[in-house]
């Protein structure tokens, strides 16, 4: 065989490939969001290449949506054009995120302009509505291409950002210039690009957490209306706590400053997207001004900011993916999402946003009881709806009794509080979760970097902190269908898990906030106020009367329903009453006459005084409150 000679080899090489001189040169892109109000943004890149063959790829694989969610239908008006002459371009036939084209003889740069078109509905996390008439965040994934065969980390771009006038923003990008309306940015990376998204809006106040701290953290707040803004000192107080209390939890922190990105509105999806120094948190308009708002939603800003820990510096190896082309794989979201779900509700607890444990083991109960009432886990372990996730994510509400749902979530709150339980009780209370969390996402401080890891590292660790089958352990709960929700922890935490005819405080927020009515636990339904039926448990009463998701109620007992009207129907059951439920499917109607008589049951966890109360020590602050 003849050998190679390795240094031609690579000379050739770097000029066939596409994204070399991407690599060496940064990717100017500009922006334009006067026309957020009208749920469009318009972008211009000046990409530098080499003449022959180049495919661009729109952001299809989003990091923490953990799914191929880029929103490539709502890209139009795309041009590309080279010394001002068009280019032709060819969506590729069978990837719908890539272009192909031909960059003509001696063109150095293409520029390429489109339009996004914001959606307006509601929709699967940024894909959804992310503007509103005062208010907009922009995600840089949705508002860019780069070229195929570049890891993101090695790419640069130059990004500026024009707003409407008067807006203000924030976010976690370091700023070169201003000149407003225009904000240019310094150059980063495409990964920290796509890391960063912008938050602005005309209702806009910003609020320093740890003033002359270093790092800094910040929330910047936008809002639909100026009354939105206003917030307690209280309030304030509980989130510099929670800065105070995630730096106890991990001892190290991998931002050199840290910004939640608070949109207060009505208009927007609402959820939250974790980056490595920031987090894009969406939520109702009254969210600091209504108390029960901000207890409903007390675990966003915890979750998605121990997400820069669990999720970002540590990340399965499944989903540290070298750009946004390669498809992830969510086999330990459990960990991912599980973990920090469970560290997200704790921190709430003891940051003081959920103002004392009960509320806590409300929210506990509720996700106990409801995993314990699926029938789909009797057939799919927890590990399939890891592996689905993408999805999951987009399927119906209706069914989901039946399916599952990213349960990896809540189910993910009872193993790891069984973990936290279980560390305490072999080591008699010196060690806990908090160990783990430290040896595992702890590490020294310093700028954000991705350092990944699989099963048999967090089996490790885990060991590290106690010796155990922590193999067998995750076996039997994660990659195991169970017919039965994991309340080991819940149990020898010293609580059980038991019904009460009274609805707990946290449930009312909840249909408050949603506008639903809950009542899987006695009759199997889940209501909008609308009379549709969400979901029905599988083998419930409602089940068993002929009653399916989708359908519509309309009448208890011959009278028009409202949801009083059910509960007391409920409650009278336990009386000897019975229930009558008129619904609609479709352009049928009929009577369905449910067999029942246990009156209202909601779930609660309650004292068990033949064990130690591990829960409330879970809970106790790591830090002294502000």
């Amino acid at each position: 065989m003849k050998p190679f000679n390795l240094a031609r080899v690579a000379f050739c090489a770097a000029l066939l490939s596409p994204s070399a001189d991407a690599q060496n040169a940064a990717i100017r892109i500009q922006v334009d969001a006067s026309d957020a109000p009208r749920r469009i943004l318009h972008s211009e890149l000046r990409i530098p290449v080499r003449t022959g063959k180049l495919t661009l790829l729109y952001p299809k694989w989003i990091p923490g949506e953990h799914g191929p969610n880029g929103p490539i239908t709502d890209l139009v008006g795309l041009k590309v054009t080279a010394a001002n002459q068009a280019v032709t371009w060819e969506r590729d036939p069978e990837d719908m995120f890539a272009f192909n084209l031909e960059v003509p003889e001696g063109s150095a740069v293409l520029d390429v302009a489109f339009d996004l078109l914001l959606p307006s509905a509601s929709g699967a996390f940024t894909a959804g509505a992310s503007a509103s008439d005062k208010l907009a965040v922009v995600s840089w994934n949705q508002v860019l291409l780069y070229p195929k065969g570049a890891k993101a980390s090695e790419l640069t771009y130059s990004p500026s950002l024009k707003l409407p006038a008067g807006w203000k923003f924030g976010t976690a990008l370091p700023v070169a210039s201003e000149s407003s309306p225009t904000i240019q940015f310094s150059p980063v990376s495409l990964e920290r690009l796509v890391d960063s998204p912008v938050i602005a809006g005309i209702y806009f106040r910003t609020l320093d957490l740890t003033p002359g701290a270093k790092p800094g953290h910040f929330i910047h707040v936008a809002a639909d209306s100026a009354a939105a803004l206003e917030v307690k000192s209280e309030t304030t107080r509980h989130f510099s706590h929670l800065i105070a209390e995630t730096g106890a939890l991990f001892r190290a922190r991998h931002y050199e400053s840290y910004h939640f990105l608070l949109s207060l509105s009505d208009q927007v999806e609402h959820f939250g997207l974790e980056h490595h120094e920031s987090s894009d948190d969406r939520t109702v308009e009254k969210y600091l001004t209504d108390d029960d708002a901000l207890k409903g939603f007390a675990i966003l800003l915890p979750h998605e900011m121990t997400h820069s820990w669990n999720g970002k510096y540590r990340r399965p190896m499944g989903l540290a993916t070298p750009d946004y082309h390669q498809p992830m794989k969510g086999e330990l979201l459990w960990v991912y999402e599980g973990l920090t779900d469970y560290l997200g509700a704790v921190l709430a607890a003891r940051c003081g946003l959920w103002t004392n444990n009960a509320i806590f083991r409300e929210y506990l109960a509720l996700e106990a009881a409801a995993l314990d009432h699926q029938q789909g886990r009797k057939w799919r372990p927890l590990s399939d709806t890891t592996a689905a996730a993408q999805l999951l994510y987009l399927a119906r509400p209706e069914g989901a009794s039946r399916r599952r749902s990213v349960d990896f979530y809540p189910e993910g709150d009872l193993i790891w509080l069984e973990a936290d339980v279980l560390i305490r009780q072999r080591t008699q209370g010196q060690r806990s979760l908090n160990d783990f969390c430290q040896k595992f996402a702890g590490g020294q401080n310093g700028p954000p970097k991705v350092v990944p890891y699989t099963l048999d590292e967090v089996v490790a660790t885990l060991n590290e902190v106690v010796p155990y089958d922590w193999r067998e352990f995750f076996r039997t709960r994660v990659y195991t269908a169970n017919p039965g929700a994991p309340l080991g922890g819940i149990e020898n935490a010293g609580w059980k898990l038991a019904y009460t005819n009274t609805v707990p405080e946290y449930l009312k927020m909840i249909e408050s906030a949603t506008k639903t009515t809950h009542l899987q636990f006695s009759l199997g339904l889940t209501v909008k106020e609308d009379g549709y039926i969400l979901d029905v448990v599988a083998d419930a009463p409602a089940d068993k009367a002929g009653i399916s998701p989708a359908m519509k109620l309309l009448a208890v007992n011959g009278r028009r329903w409202t949801p009083e009207l059910l509960r007391t129907a409920i409650k009278l059951t336990a009386s000897g009453e019975s229930v009558e439920l008129l619904v609609e499917n479709a352009d049928f109607f009929k009577t369905c006459h449910l067999d029942y008589n246990e009156g209202q049951k909601y779930p609660v966890l309650t004292r068990d005084q033949t064990r130690p109360d591990l829960l409330s020590e879970i809970l106790k602050s790591l830090t002294p409150a502000p």
